[in-house]
Formats: structure tokens, sequence, C-alpha cells
């Protein structure tokens, strides 16, 4: 059923970081800790020191997770709202600008007293992105910031699984989001946050949660003891009551709710520059098809286009010019 009758169709919650993007070489890896392909967070000293190491061209974006979602879904056509903490620097005026410009509504924005979060993702020959994350602001959203009011007038809210760094944080804006009536999706963050938190995040579902994104890799992380192929992971987590999308990349998805299970088809591209920022335009596809009451195939679909055409790309969102093609082709 859509939920189009809502002032706010869509309101993302999360980090609003800025984006720098590096390409570099696999060795490259070798000076920073942490597993490649994942996320990890840094302070400013440790954000310093690999920045200093770049000898590339860097790249600006608006980014983080849920913020990404929320950008494309606006530019699918969604009526959006955005739910995080911007610094007190430049950066930060920055974003705000960008996304007020996209027509999403900013004014739900908490403004902190230190600078604006960055995410530096470094973006190895495989297209695969290895992120290391300063908060800046964003990390200092409290949970005494929050309240249902934030959330008054949208018809559903999409978290960032990010916020469970911070667990109190989270509760409270999923209990805010319920209170309000929100339907709500929660995309799983890296497999290392998930490794750190399975068990609380199996709380949490069948609580209100309406929709669970993951990855691959996150998928695993949350079935570490299971060996099954992605459809029977899938089912495993619609189980608990929840839409489970388990993105696969180029292998297409797995997404299953009460006992039906649909595959999203593989996506062949020639052309893939960097997987950063393609999930969340994946879920963003997704998102736009639920909210418009379409079926989990045609979801699927939607999802598949917004994934494919961003991975065409450098940095997490799709430019300008390719999104009358992209609006062609994902609303056909």
């Amino acid at each position: 059923m859509s939920r189009a009758a809502h002032a706010i169709e869509l309101i993302g919650v999360g980090s609003p970081i800025m984006d720098i993007v590096a390409q570099v070489p696999d060795s490259f890896l070798s000076k920073v800790r942490g597993e490649k392909g994942g996320m990890v967070l840094v302070d400013d000293a440790e954000m310093a020191r690999i920045l200093s190491l770049l000898n590339v061209p860097l790249s600006h974006s608006t980014g983080g997770s849920a913020a990404n979602a929320t950008f494309n879904a606006a530019r699918l056509g969604l009526k959006t709202a955005f739910i995080g903490k911007l610094g007190n620097d430049a950066l930060a005026g920055t974003y705000m600008e960008r996304f007020r410009a996209t027509g999403i509504d900013v004014t739900r924005f908490k403004r902190g007293d230190r600078p604006n979060g960055r995410c530096l993702a470094l973006i190895t020959p495989d297209a695969q992105r290895t992120m290391r994350t300063n908060l800046g602001a964003a990390l200092t959203l409290s949970p005494a910031e929050i309240s249902p009011r934030d959330f008054e007038g949208a018809g559903h809210a999409h978290i960032e699984g990010y916020l469970v760094f911070n667990r109190a944080l989270c509760e409270v804006v999923l209990s805010a989001a319920r209170e309000a009536g929100c339907t709500i999706s929660l995309d799983l963050p890296s497999f290392e946050v998930v490794n750190d938190n399975r068990d609380w995040m199996f709380g949490q579902f069948g609580r209100g949660i309406d929709i669970v994104f993951a990855n691959e890799d996150e998928i695993r992380a949350l079935y570490p003891q299971r060996s099954g192929d992605y459809e029977s992971l899938a089912r495993e987590l619609a189980s608990h009551g929840v839409i489970a999308a388990v993105k696969m990349g180029r292998e297409g998805a797995w997404i299953a709710s009460g006992k039906e299970a649909h595959r999203n088809p593989a996506v062949h591209l020639p052309d893939v520059i960097d997987t950063n920022g393609a999930g969340d335009a994946w879920a963003a596809g997704f998102l736009y098809g639920y909210l418009r009451g379409l079926p989990l195939p045609r979801c699927g679909a939607i999802a598949s286009a917004m994934g494919s055409e961003t991975v065409r790309h450098l940095g997490p969102l799709i430019p300008d010019r390719a999104w009358p093609e992209v609006r062609r082709r994902a609303l056909a």
C-alpha cells in the first residue's frame, strides 16, 4: 500500500559525513589498519596520517549510508527529510546546501560544535572500497536530542546501521520512530559492526523493524555458523518478521518476506569503477518501490538499476548528468 499521503515519505537517520574518495593500489592498504573492504573508525590524528600518505587526487561528495539513500530517494521523487548532526565548519555548510538544493527537508538536522564528519574511501583496482571514518560532530548526537517530534509527518524511517556504535542512541531513534507511527528499515553496517553487535540486532528484529538490508559479508556475519546459500540466509532473516533484502553485488540479490523469496537477477557490467555507495543506492531504489506500493520483484528491479548505475562512477552518488537515463531505466 502506498504511503505517499505522508508529508514526508522517507526520513533518513544517520551520520551526515563528507566522503573523500581516493583511488589507490592494493599495496597502499598495508599502510592502514583493518581489513580490506571493511570500515574502521579513526580519530583526527589517524585520519591526518592516512591523508598525508596519499599522493593521488581526492574527490569530495556528501556521504553517509542513510544520507546517500535519502539523497537518491529524493532524486527518484520521494518526499524526504534527514536527521543527523552537522559540524560547525564549511564542510557542514556545503553538505546542508547540497541537500537543500535536492529538495530534501533539512530542518531536522542538528548542529554541533566540532568539525563535520569525514569518511575516506580507498578504492582499489578491483573497485572494492575500504573505509576509514572520522565521525566528527556526528559522533556527538545524543539520545536527548531525539524525540518523536523529529519523525512527525513521516511515513517511513530508514536507519543507518552504524548508529549501533551508540546503542543508547539507536534505541531512542527506533523508539521515537515507532512512537511517531513510522515503518522502519535498518541497513546493516559493516561486518565488523555486525560481529560486535549480533545479539543486540537480533533483539531488535520483530520489534517494529519492517525491512533489513544486508550485503554478502553482513548476512554471513549475522549467521556465522550457517553455511547455506544466500536464499536460505534471506529466508532465515525473514523468519524474524522482516522483509530481508540480501544484496550480492554483481550477482544480484535475494528478497524474502514470509514464505516468499525472489531472486533479483545478476547484473553484468563491463565498466565497474567504484562500489562505494552502491548498496545505499540499491536501498533507495527498493524503498522507492516499497513506499509506492509496488510488488517486491519490482522493488528489486528498481534497486538493481540504481545500484548498477552507481558503480559506473567514482564516489557514492550518481552524477547529475546520468540521472535522466537512470530515471528512465528505473521507473519505466
